[in-house]
């Protein structure tokens, strides 16, 4: 009989979840499909570790095994664990056993990875080159963005998809199942008058490579996809493995989902793993149907086990994260509960705006630091880049270390530096990096072309009228004598400072949409730097401060024992998925970010925004924060305008929700700091020359 050593850490569920099925009269396991909905915190990885060591315990060949996860770092923790519960259960004190079960899970990968291999395998069944290369995102970008060229796409008269939209409109199709028409309706309205010249372009793409016998990422789940269409190749593929295992299954999409399911038509030996609740992909063509229809998809349903028990956070978190789930209208239920118990009331902190917003949280970053929390163990999450950009500001100025995941840190951005660029152009003809930057971004004018316009402009005695007087080879004019007035209008001496980024901006638009994806999101961050703009009372002043105290000017970690090696995390909350910290702050809990007002009046991205907030609440460990701004300035206005309009709670803060926090509102020092100033204020007269001409 097999030791069952491996189960007594386990708690109830999870073991229910572990010895899913019965074992062989021989040696092996059976078991039907099972679902294991593991909660946040919950332990999943550990119990799908457990899992596996299980079943090699009770005589089932580690070589058929089939574990899939997202990412490889996953796999090789899956099976280092995997071997470490196996040593121990066996009691293996040389490892001689267990490693050789661990090297013999071989069958442990993405599903990428594990596609790559059985493609090569079956490759003649295809009629595919089993020496086919790989290519990666970048080299597919570079493929499609040729044949562009070679299609006469790229010369249209009106804006054509440049090469990543391309690619990204191709792996949505391909992911999603969808049609052409549908992807291109629902995720890039604005490309769709091109679904007749995107399907040449496509097409010819694909024959390119079928030509060189490459395959992109989407073609090692394609080709896989295909080959389990056809019934005696699925079954020959399926008769591989028996039992499959698959991590984060929210995360899969259609054509995942479908591969699996050829894999294992009645789900024998099938199990899944994963949160409808974190669920927030969708972006990446994830299907939250993959794991809220499982059970349905079987005859008779599979089994579910729900993992509700929580290692991480204190019961008052997790109230909260269960209160803000539980209006959910379509989910496998669960109620998390705490092992570790009470602890301190998650709050919801309303502020004046978001000025005030960055000095709370920079406030009560430094005073929980002073208690005894480092840096490192708390963490400030937001729903886009952009809601951190005068945060960021905000803890350069206090000199506190930060590193920011999820998007570039707010001046290391491609967009922001572009529109800095012209601006430093216009404050000093004679800046040659600033004029090489901004002529670039200009269609059809490249390295070449940008030198010859600047070697011009230099002959004309650095005047911005002698511009206009150049003849750009490759750019149209209207776009040259646009950026002439541009700088024309903004260089004048005499012209005011108020309203010239907004200018910029304005001219920049075009340019950001042709050069750049995530425009909504970067136009969001032009509209913070206009917003910082109107703090300085010139253009001088903006560029000189931002460059000497960029906002990341202490965020870049050091090797010199001067430097404070503890930092502060700033992060999305898509790339915060998966990590946890002592004490959460989550920016901008208001309408308009959660949910994000592009999820208004669609209910499945509306949903998709509530499980984005349930993931941002469940990473935090003791201390939850929740900010709430009131008002939002609106941009393109003078720097003394005060026209804003007022922010709404999330809708996902309801009533029951808020019985779950306690209230509390911060109001800003500047005001009470600007009435001390003004009384301070009286005249001064200082004779500095007289002062240093004593000097000496």
């Amino acid at each position: 009989m097999a030791t069952t050593a491996h189960l007594t850490r386990l708690n109830t569920a999870q073991r229910k979840a572990v010895t899913h099925g019965e074992p062989l009269p021989e040696k092996g396991w059976h078991n039907g499909p099972l679902l294991i909905v593991a909660g946040a915190g919950t332990g999943k990885t550990d119990t799908l570790a457990h899992r596996v060591a299980h079943l090699v315990i009770n005589g089932v060949d580690p070589a058929r095994i089939l574990m899939l996860t997202f990412t490889r770092r996953a796999a090789t923790e899956m099976r280092r664990r995997a071997h470490e519960i196996t040593k121990k259960a066996l009691d293996d004190a040389l490892g001689g056993v267990s490693h050789s079960i661990a090297q013999r899970l071989s069958w442990a990968g993405t599903f990428h990875s594990v596609g790559n291999r059985l493609l090569r395998h079956y490759a003649p069944h295809l009629q595919l080159d089993p020496h086919f290369s790989v290519i990666d995102r970048g080299d597919s970008s570079d493929l499609m963005d040729s044949l562009r060229e070679e299609l006469g796409l790229a010369a249209k008269e009106t804006r054509f998809p440049r090469k990543d939209t391309c690619l990204q409109i191709y792996s949505n199709r391909i992911n999603t199942r969808a049609s052409l028409k549908d992807t291109l309706a629902q995720h890039f309205p604005w490309c769709a008058q091109w679904e007749e010249e995107l399907t040449s372009l496509f097409r010819a793409y694909v024959e390119q490579k079928q030509h060189s016998h490459l395959l992109d990422y989407d073609d090692l789940l394609l080709y896989w996809h295909a080959m389990m269409v056809e019934p005696r190749l699925a079954g020959h593929v399926g008769a591989h493995f028996d039992h499959v295992l698959v991590d984060e299954y929210q995360d899969t999409n259609r054509l995942q989902a479908e591969i699996l399911h050829a894999l294992k038509p009645d789900g024998s030996g099938l199990v899944v793993v994963g949160d409808d609740a974190q669920a927030i992909y969708s972006f990446r063509a994830a299907a939250v149907e993959n794991i809220l229809g499982f059970p349905e998809r079987f005859q008779p349903a599979a089994e579910v086990v729900t993992l509700a028990q929580n290692y991480r956070s204190t019961q008052p978190v997790l109230d909260v994260a269960n209160a803000v789930m539980a209006e959910a209208p379509r989910q496998h239920r669960k109620y998390l509960l705490s092992v570790r118990g009470d602890g301190a009331r998650p709050r919801a902190v309303t502020v004046d705006e978001l000025a005030t917003q960055a000095e709370y949280v920079a406030a009560e970053v430094l005073k929980r630091r002073e208690t005894g929390v480092p840096l490192k163990r708390m963490a400030v999450l937001f729903r886009t880049g952009s809601h951190s950009d005068l945060l960021e500001v905000e803890l350069g100025r206090r000199k506190i270390p930060f590193v920011k995941y999820g998007g570039l840190q707010f001046l290391e951005a491609a967009h922001i530096k572009d529109l800095l660029a012209v601006l430093r152009w216009a404050d000093n003809p004679a800046n040659a990096l600033a004029a090489f930057r901004t002529l670039q971004l200009l269609p059809g004018m490249g390295p070449v072309n940008a030198r010859a316009a600047l070697d011009h402009f230099e002959a004309g005695g650095h005047a911005f009228a002698s511009l206009a007087t150049f003849k750009p080879p490759q750019t149209p004019q209207i776009d040259w004598d646009r950026l002439v007035k541009l700088l024309g209008d903004i260089a004048q001496p005499e012209r005011a400072w108020a309203g010239q980024l907004s200018q910029a901006r304005e001219w920049y638009k075009p340019h950001l949409e042709r050069l750049y994806e995530q425009v909504q999101t970067r136009q969001a961050d032009l509209e913070q730097l206009e917003l910082l703009s109107g703090q300085f009372p010139t253009r001088e002043r903006f560029l000189t401060e931002l460059t000497l105290d960029p906002p990341n000017a202490t965020s870049d970690r050091s090797a010199r024992a001067s430097l404070d090696e503890d930092y502060l995390v700033l992060s999305t909350i898509h790339s915060a998925k998966g990590m946890e910290w002592d004490t959460v702050f989550v920016l901008n809990v208001v309408d308009g970010s959660f949910p994000n007002e592009f999820a208004a009046g669609k209910p499945e991205a509306l949903e998709e925004e509530r499980r984005l907030l349930y993931v941002a609440l469940t990473r935090a460990q003791n201390d939850l924060l929740l900010v709430v701004p009131l008002k939002f300035h609106l941009t393109q206005q003078s720097r003394q305008g005060d026209a804003h309009v007022y922010g709404g709670r999330s809708r996902f803060i309801t009533e029951k929700v808020q019985k779950t926090l306690d209230a509390l509102t911060f109001h800003s020092s500047a005001a009470a700091a600007g009435d001390a100033l003004q009384e301070a204020s009286a005249p001064v007269t200082v004779d500095v020359g007289a002062r240093l001409r004593d000097m000496w």
